[in-house]
């Protein structure tokens, strides 16, 4: 595919701008899209807007049990509904595509790729795909509605996890990442954004636009990749190196990331420069002194952020230490000292991290460029200001509900 349509695919398609990353189809390319402003207060006008002009649309809708509700997400060439569905009895999210502005490399092997894969896959710490409605002039995809936000709007709201949390939230990530892998789909975006909580704040996989299918492993050997997609900052060293590598595993390396951020409310690599970036990912991960992590969590990620020919399995790091732990003994492992001098030492932690949160915001909108090409890289995060971002957010091809900014689009 020439790169000029590419641009256009991307222009036209995807737009987590702080969250999701545009993949290029020529090996070593890969670039940003700049978001389009739109004012929050528009989105009224949008529910005003489509109930004016969808009459039709909510007819093929209310046909097969859907009560639209109203717009939650809107981008360049669709629109994400909430709606009641009377078959799930439940509420689900409903992405509404138009046929007529969504680019044709798009609509012929993108969207059915998406499909295809999504709904092979059922998981409880997967987002779910009920169904799909094609019509004349656009194409309907329902999904799992999750109404408490994303991993990330919980590390905002709380500077940092403890480590109870962090392991539970850990171990349904292992689980659904597990899961795709045993069905021979890998990701290659997870990243806390694209981590929805349900109404019970279990974790919720979810954003299956990068994923790619019959990936299994065949008489020993494991496919490689040489599609370069997913977000600088949770980016393995062998993406970030353009080299062929295994999906799998740079999957995991996410994970760790994941893991790191949760724990300490921050992301572990500095990524406004890639060179910078690609020499802190192939050394070995440094360890704020605060927030107060034990030992035996800094020792798993201390497996996972590491190059791949060391990196742990899924099957390894089910069995490690920290995950087996119980509660009560994380909590005797952790602390040491006496109530009132641990409240103090909490109370600053998380007064330190207040800045921290910024920069982990701010990196949010880094996206993946040209690897190949460091000049490329836009190192300038002043404009990403968080405030902006949250504005900005219903312009987003990606689900949104209230303040929470959340990854939803398949």
């Amino acid at each position: 595919m020439p790169i000029a349509s590419c641009r256009l695919w991307q222009n036209n398609h995807y737009k987590h701008y702080d969250a999701l990353t545009i993949e290029f189809e020529v090996k070593y390319k890969m670039t940003s899209v700049p978001p389009v402003k739109t004012k929050v207060n528009e989105v009224k006008n949008l529910n005003e807007k489509y109930g004016e002009m969808t009459d039709k649309r909510l007819t093929v809708l209310e046909t097969h049990g859907y009560a639209i509700g109203n717009v939650i997400g809107v981008g360049s060439y669709a629109t994400v509904k909430v709606a009641k569905s009377e078959r799930h009895n439940s509420q689900v999210a409903i992405k509404i595509i138009s046929k007529f502005q969504a680019p044709g490399d798009y609509l012929k092997k993108f969207l059915p790729r998406e499909i295809e894969v999504v709904k092979g896959l059922k998981h409880p710490n997967l987002i779910r795909f009920l169904q799909a409605i094609e019509t004349t002039h656009r194409v309907y995809i329902i999904m799992e509605y999750a109404q408490n936000g994303s991993l990330l709007d919980i590390i905002r709201h709380d500077t940092y996890i403890d480590e109870g949390r962090s392991r539970r939230w850990f171990r349904q990530l292992l689980d659904a990442v597990d899961y795709c892998h045993e069905k021979g789909v890998v990701h290659r975006d997870i990243k806390c954004e694209n981590l929805l909580m349900d109404n019970n704040l279990n974790i919720k996989l979810s954003d299956f636009g990068f994923a790619r299918g019959h990936m299994k492993p065949k008489n020993g050997t494991s496919p490689l990749s040489e599609t370069f997609c997913g977000s600088y900052a949770y980016a393995s060293p062998e993406i970030l190196k353009g080299i062929p590598y295994r999906p799998q595993l740079s999957d995991i390396w996410s994970m760790g990331v994941v893991l790191f951020a949760m724990v300490y409310g921050r992301l572990p690599f500095d990524d406004t420069k890639y060179t910078l970036l690609l020499k802190q990912v192939q050394n070995k991960v440094t360890f704020p002194k605060e927030p107060d992590v034990s030992s035996a969590c800094q020792s798993l990620i201390s497996r996972i952020l590491v190059a791949q020919r060391h990196r742990l399995l899924i099957n390894n790091i089910r069995k490690d230490i920290w995950l087996t732990m119980s509660s009560v003994a994380m909590q005797t492992s952790t602390i040491n000292e006496n109530d009132s001098s641990m409240a103090i030492k909490q109370t600053k932690s998380k007064e330190n991290h207040v800045q921290h949160m910024k920069t982990m915001n701010d990196k949010d909108s880094l996206k993946m460029q040209d690897v190949k090409n460091t000049k490329n890289i836009n190192t300038d995060t002043s404009k990403y200001d968080v405030n902006i971002q949250l504005q900005n957010a219903l312009t987003n091809d990606c689900y949104n509900h209230g303040q929470n900014q959340n990854s939803y689009f398949e």
